[in-house]
């Protein structure tokens, strides 16, 4: 154990070392009038910055083929497992499709709903090649609609010019596309006239 002289001897030192730029009369009195706090310069550290992680772009994508439907997986009977899934996902978004159930309320919550498993027809268009197409949605864009018919065909139905039916428990709701053009992510907060309208 260090004596009283060395105990000293060494706070005097570590105290001149600690605090460079006051004098020993300065840190004589601090020592014996309050507590000693020490200052320690330190150098401040430059925070890494964070790099986002980059997602691929509109190009890559279609060069990568992300969103393509491989040919043998086009078929119908593939699909319908999903269908049943949107089904009761409907059924629970409008807390039960009873028969006294408004259809403007089945109406609101289908235009903001995901169709994706949802089995649609052309009702009318002013493509007649159009019309009567039906099949499950796979996909849908901002402008199309991605559809498996029941004879494995993949169809590409555009939104624009053409009147969706869609039905579920005895409900049929239509959908006039040129109002519709929308991503999914985007329909949730858009709101909906729910009138009809002479223009397809």
């Amino acid at each position: 154990p260090q004596g009283a002289e060395e105990a000293r001897a060494f706070v005097s030192a570590f105290l001149k070392r600690s605090m460079p730029k006051k004098e020993d009369e300065a840190i004589q009195d601090v020592l014996t009038r309050k507590a000693v706090v020490l200052e320690h310069y330190s150098k401040k550290k430059a925070k890494p910055q964070r790099r986002k992680a980059k997602g691929f772009t509109a190009k890559q994508r279609r060069e990568l083929r992300l969103f393509e439907i491989e040919p043998e997986q086009r078929r119908y009977a593939i699909f319908l497992p999903l269908h049943e899934l949107w089904k009761q996902y409907i059924r629970d978004l409008c807390h039960g499709l009873r028969p006294d159930t408004q259809p403007s309320v089945v109406q609101s919550k289908l235009l903001k709903a995901d169709l994706h498993g949802a089995i649609i027809t052309v009702a009318k268009s002013k493509c007649p090649s159009y019309v009567g197409i039906t099949g499950i949605i796979l996909q849908e864009f901002k402008h199309v609609f991605k559809i498996i018919t029941k004879e494995d065909k993949l169809k590409v139905v555009p939104k624009l010019n053409n009147v969706f039916s869609l039905e579920i428990d005895g409900f049929v709701s239509y959908i006039y596309g040129s109002k519709f053009q929308l991503r999914a992510s985007e329909r949730s907060a858009k709101k909906f006239k729910l009138k009809g309208t002479i223009d397809l």
